[in-house]
């Protein structure tokens, strides 16, 4: 007799099996972590950098400016991962 877990597992591969990646698919991905990362790094840098040395009333502004950025290059790290699994 199965748990209930298993049979929610069973379930789940069912609606969406699992799909395994290639080789040449992983480092792909690694790549555009990689880069995407480092543009991140970048991005953090140059902001803080920037509301440091902000006065006050413009602080607020650029941290919401670094929640933006950093959204959006989170949006294209996973459409880019998206497209290299071939689901675009």
């Amino acid at each position: 007799m199965k748990s209930a877990y298993e049979l929610a597992m069973s379930r789940l591969e069912k609606a969406a099996p699992t799909v395994s990646l290639t080789e040449p698919q992983k480092r792909a991905i690694a790549g555009v972590d990689s880069k995407i990362n480092a543009k991140i790094a970048e991005k953090k840098m140059f902001l803080e950098d920037r509301v440091a040395a902000a006065p006050p009333e413009e602080k607020e502004e650029i941290r919401r400016q670094l929640v933006s950025e950093l959204a959006r290059l989170e949006e294209k790290r996973e459409r880019e991962k998206e497209k290299i699994r071939g689901r675009s």
